[in-house]
């Protein structure tokens, strides 16, 4: 038995030790225990370079994890084994969030740098006056093609792409939301319609298409049409800037009909335990000469008019991806449809992704 004892007593003794060196190491490296801030954003959607920069001016360590979907996120949020300091969800999954009493309301008093947001993007339907997040980035779904590939080819309607010459031709993005919202707006309805009549007719129309699609597919998309293997996507307009300045040759249209206008947004979740650290890092990337960098890597829209003054004009400037006022009131931000719309979405559209197998 005593031995048995003794042992315990070293074993605590030698783990005892092992913890102080962790803690003196973290400490050296300019982090105090318990001082981080746990991050949970879209794949490739920060500059880590600004990462590193707060790390280095707080001291707080960031630990730093990526999901693929809105839905995904907030399942693990909900699941709660993750205390997650700030997440970055689209905007209808913040009303639905927030709905759910997931987010914990932001102290506007410790963010003077909101005061930089342009107010097109503040006070919108999904969190009214921005009880719990910020606007991060911002941009619209459209249509990205390749002229060279396409001679004689405009791309001005969704309805271009079921031209019988696009056989094989399109890459569309893997998402339930954009693309079963394309086919309704391409039919005139609302990419935010629920009717079952309308649904139906849209999931038919895209069952047309199914000749034209080479691929759906997440971030390939971007090689694809970088190597000119595709000639025509329906992608975000900031994957489509990525394309780009990879190839001179792409350009990128907002179909006349109409399409999505998107906003991401950072907020607190419910399962946050730096809420101080949350709002510095907040604070932080509302800076305009950060926003402008963070902007200037991750290639979409940013919602700041103060960082617009140290970004190249000439991206600034294009109406492609920095719409008009005029443009972006044609346009529709998607409504939180409730779990039972929203499962007849993701129905719809697995059924139709199974058709073209």
């Amino acid at each position: 038995m005593k031995k048995l004892i003794r042992f315990f007593l070293v074993s605590a003794l030698v783990s005892g030790i092992i913890l102080y060196a962790i803690s003196s190491l973290n400490q050296s490296e300019g982090y105090s225990s318990g001082n981080t801030l746990t991050i949970f954003n879209w794949g490739d959607y920060i500059d880590m370079d600004l990462v590193k920069q707060f790390e280095k001016e707080t001291g707080i360590k960031i630990v730093y994890e990526t999901f693929d979907s809105n839905e995904a996120m907030m399942t693990k949020i909900e699941q709660g084994g993750t205390s997650y300091d700030i997440a970055v969800p689209s905007e209808y999954m913040i009303d639905k969030m927030r709905q759910e009493d997931l987010l914990i309301p932001l102290n506007h008093n410790k963010l003077p740098n909101l005061k930089y947001i342009d107010d097109r993007f503040m006070d919108l339907p999904f969190d009214p006056n921005n009880k719990y997040s910020v606007p991060y980035f911002w941009g619209t779904v459209g249509i990205t093609y390749n002229p060279t590939l396409l001679p004689n080819k405009e791309f001005k309607s969704w309805h271009d792409l079921w031209d019988p010459d696009l056989k094989n031709e399109i890459i569309l993005i893997d998402g339930a939301r954009e693309i079963i919202g394309m086919g309704l707006n391409s039919l005139g309805y609302s990419l935010n319609d629920t009717d079952p009549k309308h649904l139906a007719e849209a999931y038919n129309k895209l069952k047309k298409l199914t000749p034209n699609i080479k691929a759906i597919v997440g971030d390939e998309n971007k090689l694809l049409m970088q190597n000119n293997e595709a000639a025509v996507a329906v992608l975000w307009s900031g994957d489509a800037l990525d394309i780009m300045w990879e190839n001179e040759d792409i350009d990128y249209v907002i179909p006349e009909e109409g399409s999505n206008l998107w906003f991401d947004n950072i907020v607190i979740p419910k399962t946050a335990k730096n809420v101080e650290a949350a709002h510095q890092f907040i604070n932080f990337l509302l800076d305009p000469k950060i926003a402008a960098q963070n902007t200037e890597y991750v290639a979409y829209s940013t919602p700041n008019k103060e960082a617009l003054k140290y970004m190249d004009p000439e991206m600034v400037q294009d109406e492609r991806f920095y719409p008009s006022p005029e443009l972006t009131d044609k346009l529709e931000v998607y409504e939180n449809l409730g779990k039972k719309n929203l499962s007849i979405y993701n129905d719809l559209f697995l059924e139709f992704k199974m058709y073209r197998k």
